[in-house]
């Protein structure tokens, strides 16, 4: 896992719309970049919901949303349209950014041992560096947590 004070690896990879998406786009603001497993899985399904409802705060903080899964670009695409997801969505099949930020780890299930992404949350700040770190991210409740962090700073 990475630490707050560490440089974020860059990224660049193709949002639900096909565009490419850097995370150099960002330098000089905030941007939350949550890592997630499976798109329309229940918590990863709840967690998009929870950061799309509160959006506006994010917006109005100038704090931009970034969600990273391996899915594909169309999947990305269905995701968004049927849950309303107004923010950006980011295809990482080949695990670069996943793997950059090590979030690709072993997880067990039911006694059963299997790679996976760890549901993870990273702020990145205006300098490139990460500035805090959510790891083991809850679904219900990482949108709310930040925005609290965010409050506080």
């Amino acid at each position: 896992m990475l630490h707050a004070g560490e440089k974020a690896p860059l990224f660049a990879l193709p949002d639900q719309n096909g565009q490419t998406v850097a995370l150099e786009d960002f330098i000089g603001k905030r941007v939350v970049v949550y890592f997630y497993p499976k798109d329309n899985t229940p918590g990863c399904t709840r967690q998009a919901c929870a950061f799309a409802a509160a959006l506006d705060r994010y917006q109005a903080l100038g704090v931009p949303v970034i969600g990273i899964s391996k899915d594909s670009v169309a999947s990305h695409a269905r995701f968004a349209e049927k849950h309303n997801l107004p923010f950006i969505l980011l295809s990482d099949p080949e695990l670069q950014a996943i793997q950059a930020y090590d979030v690709w780890q072993e997880k067990k299930l039911y006694g059963k041992v299997s790679m996976g992404v760890v549901r993870t949350t990273y702020l990145i700040g205006p300098d490139g560096t990460i500035e805090k770190v959510w790891e083991k991210a809850k679904p219900d409740t990482n949108a709310a947590e930040i925005l609290e962090y965010l409050a506080n700073v």
